[in-house]
């Protein structure tokens, strides 16, 4: 069975299995304790800490093994914040970082901080510009990805490090998406990373902390990993950690041009098989590997239940999800379309065949899903009735009311309105980006007793 969806964990790579079978038998000990056995799980520890080092780009002793990648985020954030508590208790993240690095933000702000959030474009990508506009005399911290989770776009880090260098702060790198495929560039201050998203085990993060940047870990003190991450190490998981690292950054060039050349395939061929589909994200500053496309009319976690029962594992950011009812925050901040959301990230060694098979798959799957959804007898065209109307789709959830919309555009002429009544939070994203996607004119919304209301003009 296909699997492709790497961006939320990638799986086992050889060389971490082998070296996690040897350093279990080799590495059970403790690595502070000075006799034999000690000794030599102290050897396998500072032999990862050094390759880690290397695929990072920092020092062996700037760098300590967390026990999760999201453990590195919340250390990193509050350790930075604490260390620099003197200048201000200002922090700044972009719209699209991982909900890790939210998450921290909201308890910072909780403690009384402030939060700004730097808005991105369309393609999710932030400006440096944008960075340097909000930081002040009473920033502590800037917050930048490498690349987004999501859809993929790399940001611009070099440059945002350069604008918050010239401002004083040190910028913290969520690395976790990135990090296997090269180095991340930039006079970046703080670094984590998640072993699990390059085809290390589960259970292990980095946390690299350049010499000079102001850090107060926070919490109990502990002699471990230079007080930053506290407890008795999982020695096993981190030598292999390191060393998948190390393998897939030596394959990674020609990985990643293989991939790209499947993932351009994808995004060419999915606009074509799938009528009213939006592929989203930068086509060319992305990472190798993803690709995210919308669908309209089609219920996400539906979608995803098709692609499964026919044996492709993809994810999607859609509010139309057992997990969630609010969009993606991520493609919230970007506007585009968040129903039917499709994120496709393949691993190492994917074939054309597979993809190939995958391309085959999701038209039919897609309009199984309009077809219970009544897709087509909702599209079908009708004559204008009226220079108005307007629908109530109160109650009704994601993507119903971009449905009832299409059904009632094509009720008005040219020029006439529909107002579409609705109380579900993801059509204040979906209902504009689907008037940009068909070519009508969307005119906003104003409250109503229950929900908003929000009026389109029909432009074709």
């Amino acid at each position: 069975m296909p699997y492709f969806d790497t961006a939320s964990a990638a799986p086992l790579h050889p060389v971490a299995r082998q070296a996690l079978q040897a350093a279990l038998d080799e590495g059970w000990a403790d690595p502070a304790r000075l006799y034999r056995e000690g000794r030599r799980a102290r050897l396998l520890l500072d032999a990862a800490r050094e390759a880690a080092a290397e695929a990072v780009g920092c020092r062996p002793d700037e760098l300590v093994f967390t026990p999760s990648g999201t453990h590195a985020v919340h250390a990193g954030v509050a350790g930075a914040l604490a260390g620099r508590r003197r200048v201000g208790g200002h922090l700044v993240v972009s719209a699209v970082e991982h909900s890790s690095v939210l998450h921290a933000a909201e308890v910072h702000a909780a403690a009384g901080g402030t939060v700004t959030e730097v808005p991105v474009d369309r393609f999710g990508a932030v400006a440096p510009d944008a960075y340097a506009s909000v930081l002040t005399s009473t920033t502590a911290l800037a917050c930048l990805q490498s690349a987004n989770h999501e859809v993929g776009t790399v940001q611009p880090v070099a440059e945002v490090a350069e604008v918050c260098a010239a401002a004083g702060v040190p910028l913290l790198v969520d690395a976790a998406q990135s990090l296997g495929w090269g180095p991340v560039e930039g006079r970046w201050s703080v670094l984590t990373a998640s072993a699990h998203k390059w085809g290390g085990p589960p259970g292990v993060g980095l946390l690299a902390v350049r010499k000079g940047v102001r850090f107060a870990p926070q919490g109990p003190a502990d002699e471990r990993e230079s007080g930053r991450s506290p407890g008795f190490g999982n020695l096993p998981a981190v030598v292999a950690a390191a060393a998948s690292l190390r393998a897939v950054r030596a394959e990674a060039d020609a990985e990643a041009a293989r991939l790209r050349v499947l993932v351009d395939r994808i995004r060419r061929r999915v606009a074509r098989l799938v009528p009213d589909v939006e592929v989203v994200g930068h086509a060319d500053r992305r990472l190798p590997h993803l690709v995210t496309f919308s669908c309209l009319y089609v219920d996400g976690e539906s979608l995803l239940h098709e692609l499964d029962r026919a044996g492709w594992s993809v994810s999607s950011g859609s509010s139309c999800t057992s997990s969630t009812l609010t969009p993606s925050h991520v493609l919230r901040a970007m506007g585009v379309l968040s129903e039917g959301n499709v994120r496709v990230s393949l691993p190492r060694g994917t074939s054309a065949e597979e993809v190939n098979g995958f391309l085959e798959v999701l038209p039919r799957a897609v309009a199984e899903v309009r077809a219970e959804l009544g897709v087509p007898e909702a599209l079908s065209a009708s004559p204008p009735v009226a220079e108005s109307v307007e629908v109530d789709a109160v109650g009704l959830r994601c993507p119903q009311p971009v449905i009832e919309l299409a059904r009632a555009i094509g009720t008005v002429p040219v020029g006439g309105t529909v107002t579409v009544l609705s109380d579900d939070e993801v059509a204040r994203l979906d209902i504009p980006a689907w008037c940009g996607m068909r070519g009508h004119a969307y005119l906003g919304e104003t409250p109503r007793d229950v929900g908003s209301a929000y009026l389109i003009r029909r432009s074709t």
